[in-house]
């Protein structure tokens, strides 16, 4: 898939997402939740680093009171309609996390300004969706009617 950081394609990422069958993987992982918590014990001896994928099902409460003890957290997107990612993002800025904020799964071009505003800095995009457009989408709106979490543009006011 490709990967945008601060609204730049990257070549080469690091991190990988991984299973319960893949769980002892060496390098940097990133581990669903739930698989986290289940096997946090033998997660914190492994060599590389450590990041979690969340997602709307979660309860995120153990993450936010100490949220940069990962250096990434993903969030997982599972359909168009599901905005819950973008409340993650807010709360996960708003408990202080200075680590990246990733979205993943369901990532479309129509979403990827207001992903950036609500503090994610890295964009999984599915290959599919995916062509030189997609740079497009974060100048596509000169006036905001909300304020963001990061917002340099003018908001709408009367």
């Amino acid at each position: 898939m490709p990967l945008l950081i601060n609204r730049e394609p990257v070549e080469n990422d690091s991190w990988t997402l991984v299973d319960e069958d893949t769980l002892q993987q060496s390098g940097d992982i990133i581990v669903p939740l739930a698989l986290y918590q289940e096997n946090q014990d033998s997660l914190s001896n492994r060599e590389g680093h450590l990041a979690v994928q969340v997602s709307g099902d979660d309860n995120i409460d153990t993450v936010l009171e100490n949220p940069n003890q990962f250096p990434l957290i993903a969030v997982f997107f599972p359909a168009v309609r599901d905005g819950r990612g973008f409340s993650i993002a807010r709360l996960l800025k708003r408990a202080g996390f200075t680590g990246q904020i990733r979205a993943t799964g369901d990532v479309s071009h129509d979403r990827l300004d207001f992903m950036t505003r609500c503090g994610f800095d890295a964009l999984e995009i599915p290959a599919d969706r995916y062509s030189e457009e997609v740079h497009n989408a974060f100048s596509e709106f000169s006036v905001r009617y909300q304020g963001a979490e990061d917002d340099s543009r003018p908001v709408y006011r009367q």
